[in-house]
This record gives structure tokens, C-alpha cells and sequence, in this order.
């Protein structure tokens, strides 16, 4: 018998991770903001970067609502990644800086993120643009 078998070995179960208790009361903010979507049409924004989370509440949060189907990215200073959770109408919105780091996420209900729904402004500026495209077009004979 070796000097090893004599240091006593005991075997402890995996503790599991702190709840902090700050995802059920997204769970019921989300759930009384698809309320008010639902019957005004108002849609909401949670910032989740001013929940006190605890180490793992966030990602316990987000693996709750899950993924849906839908994603976009928008690259304008840095990405921002879009996706719909599980749940219909919430939508996940992490915004990055241009070195990659999260400067901000927020859940948003609504029926599609305001991020991704033309400004009034590029709106306005949408026939001028064409207008230039279509002169191109003519002063260069191209077929459209």
C-alpha cells in the first residue's frame, strides 16, 4: 500500500449555480409587455445591461426565452445581432462596440425591433436614390 492510499478522498455532487431571482421578474415584465402589445399596440424595452444579474442569471434568462427563427445583424459602428426568442414578438438586440464588446442588450416586444424598420429620414431619401440609379441607368444605356 502506497502513501496515496492513506489521504482520504470524499466525492461532492456539483453544487448548482446561485439563483440571483432576477429572471423571474423579467419572465413577468415580458409577459405583461405582450399584454400591452397585444390589446395597444405599445410595444416595450427592457434594458437588461441595468438588471443586477448574478454569475449566470443572464444566460439562465436567455436560455428560458430560447431561440426562434429569425435573426438579422446590422454593422454600423460596431454590430448589433437581432434575434427572436422562442416567445413570439420578443425580440434579443446585443449591441457590440468595434472591438467587439457588448455595449448594450436589451429584450424588446414588439411585433419587429425598431432597429430594423426604415427610418422616416431613409424614408424620405428612398426616391432621390432611385431617381439617381434609374439616370444611370439611361445616360449609360443599360438594360434595367
Amino acid at each position: 500500500m502506497s502513501a496515496l492510499d492513506s489521504i482520504p478522498i470524499a466525492v461532492e455532487a456539483p453544487r448548482p449555480a446561485q439563483e440571483w431571482g432576477n429572471a423571474l421578474p423579467i419572465l413577468h415584465e415580458i409577459r405583461h409587455g405582450l399584454e400591452r402589445l397585444a390589446t395597444t399596440g405599445e410595444p416595450t424595452v427592457i434594458d437588461l445591461r441595468a438588471i443586477p444579474f448574478g454569475p449566470g442569471d443572464e444566460a439562465r434568462l436567455l436560455e428560458r426565452l430560447g431561440r426562434g427563427e429569425v435573426e438579422a445583424s446590422i454593422h454600423a459602428l460596431g454590430e448589433t445581432r437581432i434575434w427572436e426568442t422562442a416567445i413570439p414578438a420578443v425580440w434579443l438586440i446585443d449591441h457590440l462596440n468595434t472591438e467587439g464588446e457588448r455595449i448594450a442588450l436589451h429584450l424588446e416586444i414588439d411585433r419587429i425591433p425598431g432597429l430594423l424598420m426604415t427610418q422616416t429620414e431613409d424614408l424620405a431619401e428612398a426616391p432621390t436614390r432611385l431617381d439617381q440609379i434609374l439616370k444611370g441607368l439611361a445616360a449609360g444605356g443599360e438594360a434595367a
